[in-house]
Parts: structure tokens; sequence; C-alpha cells
């Protein structure tokens, strides 16, 4: 017998979320972000339900080929972080592959190269968020050679927000991006999920979609129902034993549960060897047999514990929702201190996937 666990992906929801995107900025082209293996949910999946989207963002050359020869011919690919060496650069050139542009070195390999066809390069400015980008004062320097440069194809400028999903919000990285760059005749990108919900000013030529693709909320104070968003992925499992504990019993590794009264316990076949988060602590939200309650003990390596004493119609073989349309992701997220964004990424190979 298959152990019951399962991911399921959604791609009507993938369809619906990227509707939504659309919806919130009619006038942008859809640059769909889906790096890290589509947030879990596989590159290739991901890409044929957003077929529709006008590009896709990944983080390096074999997942732009990837896509290039799985026939995604008209689409823009980006790749996030640029390239690593220049033995990458006839490579992004041949698969037609856009590249940011954040360092020297990155500007000093197409200034150097030779031969190729010009590359469509996105020159990203750190504007605040002090990961990657371009001085402010070495803007203009930057530009000014990638114009000058034959390597180079269409130049779109770009930032990153650090704070669009809570206080202090974008104004004043918006300010510094859109008052360097808003009288250049070239296009511009600023905008992730949180400002495409949130910030319409910041809704230029491209818009990046990440993890609202997904179903899931880029914000701590609004669910992804509040904003329409439907979960793309259900990790589901099974009731696969049941122990009843007495007063003063405890359950699983370090005995992090201690029962107080008559307590019903169901074994969940999902550990964090599958992805979830051996950190969940006691009353972290899950769905047995289709009714809300809480993880209690310490997860192991390939089982968790659900409190089963308010459902007296849960038995062995009873179905577990661990996130999804009834458990959000975020919810599971929050209560063990991280962010649905590492949970999605994290699903685990052994864990089998299936489309519906």
């Amino acid at each position: 017998m298959t152990r019951p666990i399962l991911a399921t992906i959604h791609t009507d929801a993938l369809r619906h979320n990227l509707t939504v995107a659309r919806r919130h900025a009619p006038n942008s082209r859809m640059m769909a972000v889906i790096k890290a293996n589509g947030y879990g949910h596989g590159l290739l999946r991901v890409a044929s339900a957003l077929r529709d989207a006008d590009g896709f963002a990944v983080l390096n050359v074999s997942e732009g080929v990837a896509l290039r020869e799985a026939g995604y011919a008209q689409q823009t690919i980006l790749l996030l972080e640029g390239l690593f060496s220049a033995d990458e650069l006839a490579v992004a050139a041949r698969h037609r592959l856009a590249i940011v542009v954040h360092s020297e070195p990155q500007l000093l390999m197409l200034e150097r190269a030779k031969g190729l066809p010009a590359i469509d390069v996105f020159l990203k400015v750190n504007t605040g968020m002090n990961r990657l980008g371009v001085p402010l004062g070495r803007f203009w320097s930057f530009y000014d050679r990638l114009r000058a440069c034959a390597s180079v194809g269409q130049l779109t400028l770009m930032t990153h927000f650090a704070t669009a999903d809570e206080p202090p919000g974008i104004e004043k990285q918006f300010e510094l991006f859109d008052g360097l760059t808003s009288q250049i005749p070239a296009p511009r990108t600023m905008a992730n999920s949180a400002a495409i919900l949130r910030y319409p000013q910041t809704h230029t030529e491209w818009v990046r979609p990440g993890i609202m693709l997904y179903g899931a909320s880029p914000y701590s104070d609004l669910s992804f129902a509040d904003l329409d968003l439907h979960p793309a992925m259900t990790l589901g499992s099974e009731i696969i034993a049941i122990q009843a504990m007495q007063p003063g019993d405890a359950v699983g590794y370090g005995r992090r549960f201690i029962a107080e009264k008559p307590t019903r316990v169901g074994v969940v076949a999902c550990g964090y060897a599958d992805g979830y988060p051996r950190h969940a602590p006691n009353g972290t939200p899950i769905a047995v047999a289709g009714k809300l309650t809480r993880t209690i003990g310490r997860v192991s390596m390939d089982m968790l514990y659900a409190d089963l004493t308010g459902i007296p119609e849960a038995d062995l073989g009873s179905p577990v929702e661990l996130w999804g349309a009834q458990v959000s992701v975020d919810a599971v997220a929050q209560a063990s201190g991280t962010v649905g964004y590492e949970l999605l990424c994290a699903l685990a190979p052994r864990v089998p996937v299936e489309e519906n």
C-alpha cells in the first residue's frame, strides 16, 4: 500500500490567481515568478498553467533553457540574479534569455562579449533593499555603458521593495526609483505581489507576481480569501494510527505535549522529511475529516500528531489536510514562525504530486 501523503496542484487556481493579478494591474505586462521549481509546484507544470503570462522569471540559466526547450518561445524569460559566469553568456544569448545586471562584473561580461546576438537586460537599482542592485550613485554610469554596449538589446529598469507587505511600505523606495527613472524612455518594473495588490502607482510596464500566483497572501493581516486568491497546492495525508492518552501521558519526542485530560491522538503520515516544519508548535492548525483541529507534540521525520478529541468520527484512514483551502499555508507558517513561501518551496521530492 502506498504511503498516503500527497500534494495536489490545482492548475485552475494558478490561472485564477494570474487573472487576479491582471485585474489589479490591467495595463502592465505579467512577469510570473516561477523560480524555486515554481515555488515547489513544479517549474514546467506552473509554466503550462500560466502560459498566458507575458514572461517568466527564474533563477538560473538551466531553468530558462528548460522553458525554451519546452516550447515557451514567445514569453520573455528573465534570470533574476543575472549571469554567474561569462561562459553562461553564449547560452543566454542562444536561448534569448533576458538577464538582470546588478554588478560591475556582469556589466563587464557584456562589454567584453564578441559576436553574440544582443541580450535584453534588466538593470537593477538598489533603492534600499540592500541585497542586489547598482548603487544610486552609479546608476547613470551603468545606464550609459549599457546603452552604448553592442551586446545589449532592450534595456529595462528595475528595483525591488523591501517592505511592500508591511510598514513603512514603499514610499521612500518608490520616490527614489521614480525620481531617478521616470523621465527615461525605457520600460520599468518594480511591483511584486504585495505592491501589485496594494500600490497601483507601482504598476509600470512590467509587474512581477510571485507568491500570489500560488494562492498565498503576501500580508500578515489579510488572508488569501480576503484577496480572492485560490490556494494552488493542497498537502494531504491520512490518519495511520490512533492513541488514547490519559492525564499525564505525553506524546512524541521530548514529551512536548502532556495531556491534561483524556485525549484522543491521531498519528498522521507526514513529517519534516516531507517538508512540514519541524518547529511547528502545539496548536498549529490542521484539518481531519473536514474539521479543524490542532497539532500536538513534536513533529517527527515521518509523522506528526493531531488532536482528535473533538472529532469522534475520525478513524484510521480519515483524510488530513496539512495545508490547502481549509488550512492555509500562511496559517501553518505563522504558527511556525516562518512564511508560506518557505513551506511551499520546501515540499520534499519524496512527496508524490498530482494535478487536478
